[in-house]
């Protein structure tokens, strides 16, 4: 097990499915599941088996399939929840129970009206029991974010007594900065004597739109794993997006770490949680939004189209997108537009280019973008030496 690796455990189909309308059915979790395992994920969380009878339906069928990556069912700190889980995961090759309790004050007292010992009591007690069915038992602090760093580690070194094999801290209110997250995940690693026997996993909503800010700071102070969504899904603001955290990673090589995903899969993955889940991306978003490799602005195209990386950090063929985008709009220059004039087969010189230009701005200002027909009207009417009319708005 390389140190420099960050295993990938995505949630998808778990916290994903949380979210209001994307509830899904065991023939599309087990699509999704096969398709998540072809991207290289490590862990797949393949849902909640005691919270009803389909969703134990889901785990089980996934179990069945998935031959390259950990199978793992979420419980609660209750002991038929975990008996359920493992009777899901039964033919799983590599199951995984993810069982846990929530860690702070808020929901000590207000949620379980209970202590800070017999929380404690009750996380290792819970791992005792999962233990008893698999080998590998991930252990998910609630609210750690706003949990007392102390009281923290002295949950962190019962649970992996107790046989943990990951632990997991989740920001589960998106409340952390990135610095007190990092912070966070380094006193563990200074201040439980046992961490070296299990795996630190991050788990970070997107409540202040830190997620992802979160997670990798999590990683830089030491954790090895990452709790994530494609496209971002989840409760509320959502989750850390898988596709963000891993080109982060691989933008920074000198972080030193590494997963196994397939990146070329990142956009079509996304496309088909997308479509799945019936939830679009939002063109804005990184890496697999409609408009991440999109150009408009005159000064960003020219500087696009003399060096793409002046732009663009990321070669969209890298992340699997359809490739740049030169759009024209009334904010495009010269360049852009006899970029596409080139791109449609036309060889105009500058003079060409400087008479086109100012016709193309009366187009432009009808339009939010003017498009490939309204180019080859303008390109006709030039060349026939007639005047160029405006094309409709």
């Amino acid at each position: 097990m390389s140190g420099n690796k960050v295993y990938i455990f995505d949630t998808t189909l778990r916290d994903g499915e949380q979210v209001p309308g994307c509830k899904l059915v065991a023939s599309e979790k087990l699509e999704l599941a096969l398709q998540l395992e072809a991207l290289g994920v490590d862990i797949i969380e393949a849902g909640f088996p005691i919270s009803s009878p389909g969703d134990f339906e889901s785990v089980d069928q996934i179990s069945r399939v998935i031959r390259d990556a950990t199978v793992c069912a979420l419980s609660r700190a209750v002991q038929k929840d975990i008996e359920v889980a493992a009777e899901a995961l039964r033919a799983a090759k590599r199951p995984r129970i993810h069982t846990g309790i929530g860690t702070s004050d808020y929901h000590i007292r207000s949620k379980f009206k209970s202590n800070r010992e017999d929380i404690l009591a009750r996380a290792a007690q819970c791992v005792k029991w999962a233990k008893n069915f698999v080998e590998e038992v991930e252990f998910y602090a609630e609210d750690a974010g706003r949990t007392d760093n102390e009281y923290l580690a002295r949950v962190v070194e019962a649970v992996i007594a107790a046989g943990a094999t990951t632990v997991n801290i989740p920001d589960t209110t998106g409340y952390c900065l990135p610095t007190q997250y990092g912070e966070k995940i380094a006193y563990l690693i200074n201040n439980v004597p046992n961490i070296d026997k299990a795996v630190i996993s991050c788990h970070c909503h997107n409540d202040l739109g830190l997620a992802t800010a979160n997670a990798i700071a999590g990683v830089m102070s030491g954790a090895r794993q990452i709790e994530c969504t494609i496209n971002g899904l989840g409760e509320r603001a959502g989750n850390t997006s898988l596709e963000e955290v891993v080109m982060v990673l691989k933008q920074h090589k000198d972080l030193n770490l590494y997963t196994d995903i397939k990146t070329q899969l990142l956009n079509p993955m996304s496309r088909l949680v997308a479509d799945t889940m019936r939830v679009p991306v939002q063109p804005n978003k990184a890496i697999v939004g409609a408009n991440a490799f999109s150009h408009s602005s005159g000064i960003h195209q020219d500087g696009f189209l003399k060096d793409a990386q002046t732009y663009e950090i990321i070669n969209p063929d890298e992340v699997g997108a359809e490739g740049s985008k030169i759009v024209l709009t009334a904010r495009s220059g010269r360049s852009a537009l006899a970029y596409r004039f080139q791109k449609l087969g036309y060889q105009f010189n500058r003079n060409d280019v400087d008479v086109l230009y100012q016709k193309f701005l009366e187009v432009a200002d009808t339009k939010k973008e003017v498009q490939e027909e309204d180019l080859q009207n303008l390109a006709s009417q030039y060349q026939h030496g007639s005047q160029l009319a405006l094309s409709e708005p």
